[in-house]
């Protein structure tokens, strides 16, 4: 990946982090509300303000970063929602013994962002995006999330990333 003007390698990594935390909510409020991506990217700011609160990014770590993370987290979240019955039903068909609607609503958020990165995001590793999932899960999930998205996504990624690359 190579470093963005003005930004390290380091500070990189964190916004691409932020950004898939930032698009978790974007997703998740969308599903929550039934509101499509005009109306939750019209929130976006609200959101990514709420945010920023909770990581305590000061005013140069936000300068640095807010682009980045805004631009990312937006990517990602035009890819679901470009991408979502494919993605919705990739879920479903590896998820055995979960309807998708019993599913937490996190977990079946996380999984989303996390096959949307996977799928239509090529120069992101799929490690990195697995682990970045898992972490989301670890952070917001319940105690077996973790477990569970790592699953999904590890199957899907040993049997479907393939066929679509």
């Amino acid at each position: 990946m190579p470093d963005l003007p003005g930004t390290s390698r380091t500070s990189q990594i964190g916004a691409r982090r932020r950004a898939r935390e930032l698009c978790l909510a974007l997703v998740f409020a969308g599903d929550i509300s039934g509101q499509g991506s005009d109306q939750v990217f019209k929130q976006a700011r609200a959101i990514l303000g709420m945010l920023i609160e909770q990581w305590n990014l000061d005013g140069d770590e936000l300068e640095k970063l807010g682009a980045e993370i805004e631009d990312y987290s937006r990517r990602l979240a035009e890819q679901y929602y470009a991408h979502s019955i494919p993605i919705d039903e990739l879920i479903s068909q590896y998820s055995e013994g979960w309807a998708l609607a019993r599913m937490p609503a996190v977990d079946r958020n996380i999984l989303r962002m996390a096959l949307a990165e996977m799928l239509y995001v090529p120069e992101v590793p799929i490690s990195v995006t697995i682990d970045e999932a898992v972490e989301l899960a670890k952070e917001y999930g319940t105690e077996d999330s973790s477990k569970f998205i790592n699953g999904i996504l590890g199957a899907v990624a040993r049997e479907q990333v393939e066929e679509v690359s």
